[in-house]
């Protein structure tokens, strides 16, 4: 669409400057969402006065309703609305591309058949810190979702169940979570008077496609990469299960040491959590897999925005969605923290396990950074190699 088109556009904002201010977040942005949401606000809310701070509520509001990154929707949206669609791939593109460069070349050093000492130490340290932060992350999000369930007793309840189920599948069938977030938002909906969820043939056809099997190669790493990008309800931490069943057990294109490993990486790395899913392809098809899993698992959130975002709106209170995401978002809430119980059992080795302990307490208990955490833990696993602790 032209950027005219667009109603309120900024044609006073130059792409290039959409290009350096959205570049200079994806490269300052660690810290996950809460750092990014922060950063946007201040640029175009409080500096620059380009959005009004309603709208930025609201958009925030619409993007935590859609699968895949909210952050990123976010960053995507802000550039969209003020330069269209030319700026919503520019903007996007300069959110996403900093981190993405910096976590492949990590994902090269770290995932290489055979790392200096200190570097498999370092990996093994920052791993080990890995559960608390899914258990951090799943805690964080808990107080937003239980307010919007009311005060109803039997919705309280639900919510209750949802989470439940959405923590056992992701600690037993990650592979197939998505299907159980599905079924979790589609029968909120129903009980809470939205619509009907599709019962028999029709019914499957959600699900069908989520059962597919494939042998593996790159049409398995891109339906993985489809699956956090697209249908990963609540963002985040919830693609860590999706990933982690796919990519370890089923096709083997790491170990679990190096998951935890990739799952650190994508947190002390600037920009969206969700480009761990690039360390995945990097393990699976070298450079190559890496970027291909990228462009896949960002795609959805541009199309989102670009074809949607004139409807944010309307989606923001619209019943079927606001039903949806009542089922929905607990059963993500509950998939994160599960994701800490095949994390917390991928630790190989014994002193590990204080260091999960210390991150449990630093991060959780204390609330302490993220990003300094794991990036602690790594120094003091590197240090704990070099005095002999052994590395597997």
């Amino acid at each position: 669409m032209p950027d005219e088109a667009l109603p309120d556009a900024r044609p006073d904002v130059t792409l290039s400057t959409i290009a350096a201010q959205w570049g200079r977040i994806g490269c300052i942005g660690f810290g996950g969402p809460p750092t990014h949401i922060a950063l946007l606000r201040r640029l175009v809310v409080q500096e620059k006065g380009w959005i009004d701070e309603t709208e930025f509520e609201d958009a925030i509001a619409a993007t935590n309703l859609l699968p895949g990154p909210a952050s990123t929707q976010l960053a995507i949206y802000a550039a969209w609305r003020l330069r269209g669609v030319r700026g919503a791939l520019i903007g996007g593109a300069c959110f996403i591309c900093p981190g993405l460069a910096v976590i492949i070349l990590l994902a090269a050093v770290f995932l290489s058949s055979h790392p200096p000492t200190w570097i498999a130490g370092a990996a093994l340290g920052a791993g080990a810190a890995v559960a608390a932060v899914a258990i951090n992350a799943a805690l964080g999000l808990v107080p937003a979702s239980w307010r919007r369930v009311g005060e109803a007793r039997g919705r309280r309840i639900r919510w209750v169940v949802y989470a439940a189920v959405g923590a056992a599948a992701s600690a037993t069938v990650g592979t197939f979570l998505v299907v159980v977030l599905l079924a979790c938002g589609l029968i909120e909906l129903a009980l809470s008077g939205g619509v009907r969820p599709p019962t028999g043939p029709k019914g499957w056809f959600l699900g069908a496609p989520l059962g597919v099997v494939a042998t593996g190669g790159l049409g398995a790493l891109s339906w993985v990469a489809l699956k956090v990008g697209a249908l990963s309800f609540g963002g985040g931490f919830v693609i860590i299960p999706l990933m982690q069943a796919d990519a370890v057990h089923r096709y083997h294109w790491m170990t679990n040491p190096q998951f935890l490993n990739a799952v650190a990486l994508g947190q002390i790395t600037p920009g969206p959590v969700v480009q761990t899913i690039s360390v995945v392809g990097y393990a699976a098809a070298g450079v190559g897999g890496a970027l291909l899993a990228a462009l896949i698992a960002f795609a959805p959130s541009f199309v989102f925005i670009i074809a949607g975002a004139r409807h944010f709106g309307t989606l923001r209170t619209n019943r079927v969605a606001q039903g949806f995401l009542s089922g929905a978002g607990p059963a993500a809430i509950g998939a994160i923290a599960g994701a800490s119980i095949p994390l917390a059992l991928a630790i190989t080795e014994a002193w590990q396990v204080a260091i999960l302990a210390t991150a449990l307490v630093l991060i959780v208990g204390l609330r302490r950074s993220v990003v300094l955490t794991l990036v602690g833990a790594g120094v003091i696993g590197a240090m704990g190699a070099a005095l002999g602790l052994p590395v597997g």
